[in-house]
């Protein structure tokens, strides 16, 4: 198994297909329609313009298993030190540890890149996810009660952090 940086060319049609998956079959994405390549372009440039990386993971014939990335949690300049992140695991693959593998990769990035608050948004009803942040030492911030609706059904949203040492010098501006 090999932690890989991914790039369009190379993991775009992949990642594609995983969330599309979720978009499809789960809550873990509160989209309706699956996503197209032209939206996939705009995702990674997206992220290379705001240095966002995102991190895959791939098995030792190629296969890719997973990814996770985060970006901007919302766009106020007072937030420049907080990131929502995602991961996402290829159903084939779950179960093996890539979540914790890709959720550890994601936080020592985000460290690296001197942001002090990590904001996971999981589905309430995503159990597998909450409790694999709260292993992690993400903490419960808050839920929002009807925020989505999707499958005939109201669904509620939970916010889980990870407070980060860095940066060592915060400023403002």
């Amino acid at each position: 198994m090999q932690i890989v940086q991914c790039t369009f060319s190379q993991h775009a049609e992949s990642i594609l297909a995983i969330l599309n998956d979720a978009i499809l079959h789960s809550t873990a994405l509160y989209d309706y329609q699956p996503r197209t390549m032209e939206t996939m372009a705009a995702w990674f440039a997206a992220k290379e313009k705001g240095r966002y990386p995102i991190i895959g993971v791939e098995d030792d014939d190629g296969a890719f298993m997973g990814f996770g990335s985060y970006g901007a949690f919302r766009a106020f300049p007072a937030y420049k030190y907080t990131v929502e992140h995602s991961i996402y695991v290829d159903a084939r693959f779950r179960g093996r540890g890539l979540g914790k593998l890709l959720l550890e990769e994601v936080i020592a990035a985000a460290g690296r890149q001197e942001y002090h608050v990590i904001v996971g948004v999981i589905d309430s009803a995503n159990a597998a996810s909450i409790a694999l942040h709260l292993r992690r030492g993400f903490v419960h911030s808050g839920t929002i009660r009807h925020a989505g609706f999707k499958f005939g059904r109201w669904l509620d949203v939970d916010f889980y952090q990870l407070t980060l040492a860095t940066p060592e010098r915060p400023i403002d501006g």
